[in-house]
């Protein structure tokens, strides 16, 4: 669907006045996919005669960069799984992944699995790990059955495995994200194969003591990237980490508990390049992000989220302490666009911007000045309750530059679930629906889901 003429986004989602209750043109709409997708990065891909990839089977000797298949449910996953035999990375993330399917999987040169957001257990895990001892990564995230071992064993041992005792016995890597069942008493077991970890991404499910997360730099010395998510951190914890690796590129804290002081962060981090604090310093004031600018010099990259105490005039510390920053995303962060949005334009290099539930002030026409004050903008991602008039325009075609994809997320006001009977109800924002505008080269294409959507990670 392609627009010559701006549209406007008003409080119903809108593009070309799109609404929820008329919904968009068959023709137009994107189309839910039946099934999962699966991107497979190959070396060689060997697949035998299935009638679901006949098709593939006869070119598959020039296939050798990539394969993309829509497995339709747990039972093509396995199909596929059991035709695979020479792969070097294997990207199976949110798939239906199961026992069943990984056992099929009888590949011996992997240098790259990720298995997140799966049904996978750890038994079934493990055989694949000890089959593939050239693994350098292992992402593992949100996999809740990888802590459900119960004492099951393996069919060829005497006793149950568990995940992180194979890869410590098995790899050298240098890249991990580990979720459930990580706990500290697994740290020894795992520390052979971390020595040459560049980056590390622990989150939900994973039990890190404060001693085991301080460990963490004399574990892993090469240490690039740290990724911390509800986990409970301390002053004590971030400065470690901060002071011991002086290599720090990457620093996320993200929904974190734990006693987090404005001394925290108030540390040197000169080589620091990327930034996440989210969730974790609500006592953040304009006085504190002056000092990150001073302290943080070579930021490209921040994401700050519920910052309550940041106004206005934050948009004029963040443009002179940080004029490079290609991308940056601030959400529930006080009043930081309640008086509009302008001194953020001197952030000439921006790529990626987001600005959600951070005050009610926006300009009806931002996405079309964004584009023209930040040439390298390639993604907006708003909110219809920041709007000061009610909506947003979108950019023609031929004025959007550089610019791809518009995110605009909008709420309802939910009850709150502890409101008193005797008194009305508080009522906050919770989110809708989203609409996402995709620019090509064929035109617009507009589509509203439910999912609320977050900014892409780089």
């Amino acid at each position: 669907m392609t627009t010559n003429k701006g549209s406007r986004l008003q409080g119903c989602p809108a593009a070309d006045t799109v609404k929820e209750e008329q919904g968009l043109p068959a023709a137009h709409r994107r189309k839910k996919p039946e099934g999962k997708v699966v991107m497979v990065m190959v070396a060689v891909v060997v697949v035998a005669a299935w009638k679901c990839v006949r098709q593939v089977t006869t070119t598959s000797s020039v296939l050798d960069k990539s394969l993309l298949v829509v497995c339709a449910d747990a039972m093509s996953l396995l199909r596929l799984m059991s035709h695979m035999l020479i792969v070097k990375s294997l990207c199976l993330r949110g798939t239906f992944l199961d026992d069943n399917a990984t056992n099929s999987f009888m590949g011996s040169s992997l240098e790259r699995l990720d298995v997140s957001e799966t049904v996978v257990s750890g038994v079934a895990l493990a055989r694949i790990i000890r089959r593939n001892p050239g693994l350098k990564c292992i992402k593992i995230r949100d996999s809740k059955n990888l802590c459900h071992l119960g004492g099951r064993a393996l069919a060829y041992g005497s006793e149950g495995e568990n995940v992180y005792v194979e890869i410590g016995r098995t790899c050298k890597l240098e890249d991990v994200e580990f979720g459930w069942g990580l706990s500290s008493l697994l740290l020894d077991d795992l520390g052979p194969a971390l020595t040459s970890v560049k980056h590390v991404s622990v989150g939900l499910g994973a039990s890190l003591s404060q001693h085991a997360l301080m460990l963490l730099p004399t574990v892993c010395p090469l240490l690039e990237s740290v990724i911390l998510t509800f986990q409970v951190i301390s002053d004590c914890i971030v400065k470690t980490i901060v002071e011991s690796l002086r290599q720090l590129r990457v620093l996320g804290l993200c929904h974190c508990l734990g006693d987090l002081s404005p001394l925290g962060v108030h540390i040197s981090m000169p080589n620091l390049r990327k930034l996440r604090l989210e969730r974790v310093i609500p006592w953040m004031t304009n006085d504190d992000l002056v000092i990150l600018t001073q302290n943080c010099t070579s930021l490209i990259e921040l994401s700050l989220s519920g910052c309550r105490q940041l106004n206005s005039d934050s948009q004029r510390t963040i443009s002179c302490g940080w004029p490079g920053l290609i991308s940056l995303c601030l959400e529930d962060c006080g009043e930081v666009t309640s008086n509009g949005v302008s001194f953020l334009f001197d952030c000439k290099a921006i790529e990626d911007l987001l600005l959600r539930h951070s005050g009610r002030g926006i300009q009806r026409n931002f996405i079309a000045a964004a584009t023209a004050k930040m040439p390298m903008l390639r993604k907006v991602a708003l909110d219809l309750c920041d709007a000061c008039e009610g909506g947003f325009e979108s950019p023609s075609y031929a004025d959007r530059c550089f610019l791809s994809t518009v995110t605009i997320a909008r709420c309802k006001q939910q009850k709150c679930a502890f409101e008193l009977q005797t008194l009305e109800g508080c009522r906050r924002p919770v989110h809708k629906e989203s609409i996402v505008m995709e620019w090509n080269s064929r035109g617009l294409r507009t589509t509203v889901v439910k999912e609320r959507l977050q900014q892409m990670e780089r």
